[in-house]
């Protein structure tokens, strides 16, 4: 006879696979749509996760709140409204950034800028309170198995939906003429035009195919989850792994990730370790698919960054010195103001005014990695709230062997604490850049929201009690001001300085800096060091400000929205991050929840016409006035001078040339 309790181990190991089969279904579907769109258009749809979740909204409310059935909603959703969005990106957002060849970078903050303003669209139509009672279309009775075993329909539907969308798209690749202009188009998208094909409908159909299945992924998860504007597309955010397993090109990788990643992530809720193991084992059967992003990204990563040449990560502003002197001294003023203008508040007023200084500080960091380095970092929120962390465990004595600290020791020793950790993400961007270097740090960032920020065991019973003679809102925003002011100065120091000029060669061609003898592994190392410690700095502001630690002020879509707005403000510039902090945190005070994301999301999506953000517009505009000063530089002359005009042999000159007045000539060069 076989023994009992191994047939009911076996039992439960089998009951668990199928439960995993729905997630793992799922995040097979979004990695289908991810291969097939990145295939046909040569981008990763990072906004994935928010087009899924915009239908899983519109599907609950046309149900719930409007009372159709349920067929009718879903046909609306998927072969309407799922399409139409998707059509609607290529055409307004991606199509004019691939016919002037834009980077990957530029790609890649236009994606944010989508997801972003979608969260946005969502936030003011539906609010950001979580909602509940999402239909599922096919509900009922599950479905009998062998042995006793039983699965649910709608599980059924999802893997029918993956066979049949796989085999469509191998019959429509390998045996079709559309299939062969497909791969052309891949190949070599302006050779695929002179030949007569139309890459822009080839281009339509990939994107509305991959938003077809991101409103089949949001649909399938609706049902079993709160729907959340900042928790469901960071959850489909998180399946971008399963198309990193597969190298964004092949499918069956891509599904059997997904599926096994679902089944392990079930099979997980086994473990049941004692002592102080549980919280780390139960956050890592949550957070599977956050571990396979981490290691996906570290893995795969280099594989995938090398599809994207050498250029720069953003666009550079294009004004001439003049335009750049007076758009300078115009962006100073309106932040001085800006800055100024708090202390003439009262009340809550002031109290969320105490954001905008603190807020300064954490999007200085992006300037500093992303702006002066050229490093794409989705992860400073991350930063930002291990310096918040950090400084409350300091104050409340949380750390063994350390008594509790007043304010100002803990929050120098939590920047200090903060700062070696830029390791994390500034060592993977050794070997990475553009799209890679932008998953690994993402993934680092999500990591410590979801294992450090969210744990009960690092966060409870937190204290961030100001110091007496601070204990005045205005008082406490005046030492913000000076923090601020310090922070300014030191990183406008380090812009003009011979290591500013070092970081603007490795940013403008990293190739050629490293033939001119920059120490470019160095240099990253320490732009990713100086963010994280600058976003720490902020970060603890953050909590002191409000006197508590609040993890979802450091969520990683919040990081994302950050990151966009430091672009859209002009990430070469460290006023813009002032004005980004002022932006974002004056539109929802003086407004509504959820207008600064789509503000900032507009702005984002439109980059491609916005070279250098904001502050490049204002330095362009000022510099077309007359010109005054005989010899001065026109705007023309400045735009033809412009890095984003050089070309790649310009750009290398230009590069080795920054390099050279930044450490000298190399060793044997001719003077």
């Amino acid at each position: 006879m076989p023994d009992v309790p191994a047939l009911d181990s076996l039992g439960l190991t089998v009951d668990l696979a199928l439960a995993g089969l729905t997630v793992g279904s799922a995040a097979a579907l979004s990695g289908i749509g991810l291969v097939v769109c990145h295939r046909a258009t040569g981008v990763l749809n990072i906004a994935q996760g928010a087009q899924a979740m915009l239908v899983a909204y519109l599907l609950r409310d046309l149900v719930v709140v409007r009372q159709w059935p349920v067929w009718p909603a879903v046909a609306c959703c998927l072969l309407l409204v799922s399409p139409a969005l998707g059509v609607l990106l290529d055409v307004l957002v991606y199509r004019p950034l691939q016919r002037r060849g834009a980077g990957v970078a530029e790609t890649t903050v236009a994606g944010i800028g989508v997801f972003v303003l979608l969260i946005g669209l969502v936030v003011l139509v539906w609010g950001s309170a979580p909602l509940g009672g999402a239909p599922s279309p096919f509900g009922g009775t599950p479905i009998a198995l062998p042995g006793g075993h039983s699965l649910r329909p709608d599980t059924v539907a999802q893997l029918a939906a993956i066979a049949v969308l796989w085999i469509t798209v191998a019959a429509i690749t390998r045996f079709t003429r559309f299939g062969l202009r497909l791969r052309a188009v891949v190949d070599d998208r302006r050779l695929a035009g002179l030949a007569g094909v139309d890459a822009d409908r080839v281009s339509a159909a990939g994107w509305a195919f991959g938003s077809l299945t991101a409103g089949l992924v949001g649909i399938a998860l609706a049902p079993y989850l709160l729907l959340d504007p900042y928790g469901l597309p960071l959850l489909v955010m998180e399946t971008i792994a399963v198309a990193v397993a597969a190298r964004l090109r092949s499918i069956p990788v891509a599904v059997a990730t997904g599926l096994a990643l679902g089944i392990a992530q079930a099979e997980l809720t086994r473990v049941r370790p004692s002592g102080q193991l549980l919280p780390l084992v139960q956050a890592l059967q949550a957070n599977l698919f956050v571990v396979a992003l981490l290691a996906t990204a570290l893995l795969a990563g280099p594989g995938i960054a090398g599809e994207y040449g050498d250029r720069a990560p953003l666009p550079a502003r294009r004004a001439g010195r003049d335009g750049a002197a007076v758009g300078g001294r115009a962006a100073g003023a309106v932040c001085l103001v800006l800055l100024l203008l708090p202390l003439g508040f009262r009340g809550n007023d002031l109290r969320s005014a105490l954001l905008v200084p603190a807020l300064a500080l954490v999007l200085l960091s992006v300037v500093v990695v992303t702006g002066y380095g050229g490093q794409i970092s989705l992860g400073q929120a991350g930063y930002a709230g291990l310096g918040s962390l950090g400084t409350a465990l300091l104050m409340s004595g949380r750390i063994p062997g350390v008594p509790a600290l007043p304010a100002a020791p803990a929050l120098l020793f939590a920047v200090l604490a903060t700062a070696p950790l830029g390791l994390l993400t500034g060592w993977p961007a050794i070997r990475r850049r553009g799209l890679a270097l932008a998953l690994v740090t993402f993934a680092v960032g999500t990591a410590m929201s979801r294992f450090v920020f969210q744990q009960p065991y690092a966060t409870t019973g937190l204290t961030l009690d100001r110091p007496a003679f601070l204990a005045g809102d205005r008082a406490f925003y005046l030492a913000e001001l000076l923090l601020l002011g310090l922070g300014l100065a030191v990183v406008h120091g380090l812009h003009r300085g011979r290591l500013g000029r070092a970081l603007t060669a490795m940013r403008d061609h990293e190739p050629g800096a490293v033939a001119a003898g920059v120490d470019v592994p160095g240099l990253k190392l320490f732009a990713f060091v100086a963010g994280a410690a600058l976003a720490a700095l902020g970060g603890g502001l953050m909590g002191l400000a409000g006197r508590a630690f609040d993890a979802a002020s450091f969520d990683p879509v919040r990081g994302l929205l950050w990151f966009a707005a430091v672009v859209v403000a002009g990430a070469d510039s460290a006023l813009g991050a002032v004005l980004a902090a002022a932006l974002l945190t004056g539109l929802d005070a003086g407004t509504t929840a959820g207008v600064s994301a789509v503000a900032v999301g507009l702005l984002a999506a439109a980059i491609g016409r916005l070279p250098g953000g904001l502050a490049g517009l204002a330095e362009r505009l000022a510099d077309r006035r007359p010109q005054h000063r005989p010899g001065a530089p026109s705007a023309g002359a400045g735009a033809a001078l412009a890095p984003a005009r050089l070309t790649p042999a310009g750009r290398r000159v230009r590069a080795l040339a920054a390099a050279r007045r930044a450490d000298g000539p190399p060793a044997g060069a001719d003077p």
